[in-house]
């Protein structure tokens, strides 16, 4: 079982990496948490990892911090939270505030994340309030590189969102209210998108 890779960090995206092991390549699905603190390509990067075994596939997912991992271990130990839906919950709340929200039993901010209606969010209160409060708040590491070029940044971003279930139309509108800074990196440009798709 995989709990720990360190390598040269060879491609990044908001939701995959690949991660050069000496000399092998490893795909390693991330949450945004994790992807907001990823240094540039080609640079060292650690990453712990959770190893989740199907009959079909090995899929290895990535955090930076054990506290974060922590968090998506509970939440795959949720009846109906598999491992893509738990990644989907860590990309649309930072890990301190996914706990936080937890703690409070706020069932409509956790009903806002795609994927999650309102029984769920009450199961996942229910079976983790009392977990989350044994776990030490999560760490974030050093910001990431910007991206090259405001499209390319918008592509990637909208991409993004889609993978993690937001409907195409509806990201687009949330990407033209953004106003995009000369110098918006993916990341800066997730948390707002993020922040306008939440509300």
């Amino acid at each position: 079982m995989i709990a720990l890779l360190t390598g040269k960090l060879a491609y990044k995206a908001p939701d995959f990496i690949i991660l050069d092991v000496n000399g092998v390549g490893y795909q390693v699905f991330i949450p945004f948490s994790t992807y907001y603190t990823l240094p540039a390509e080609g640079s060292p990067v650690s990453l712990q990892i959770h190893t989740c075994v199907k009959e079909d596939a090995i899929n290895l997912y990535g955090f930076r911090t054990q506290p974060e991992k922590e968090l998506f271990q509970l939440l795959i130990g949720v009846s109906g939270v598999g491992p893509k839906l738990a990644n989907g919950i860590l990309s649309n709340s930072e890990p301190a505030e996914l706990a936080e929200s937890l703690l409070r039993g706020d069932l409509a901010r956790l009903s806002a994340i795609p994927g999650i209606g309102k029984k769920t969010a009450e199961r996942l209160v229910l079976e983790l309030k009392e977990k989350v409060k044994k776990l030490g708040p999560p760490h974030t590491g050093p910001g990431a590189a910007p991206a090259p070029a405001k499209q390319e940044i918008r592509d990637d971003v909208l991409s993004a969102l889609i993978n993690l279930g937001y409907k195409e139309a509806v990201v687009q509108k949330a990407l033209g209210e953004l106003k995009v800074a000369p110098e918006a990196t993916v990341e800066s440009l997730l948390k707002q998108a993020l922040k306008v798709l939440m509300k």
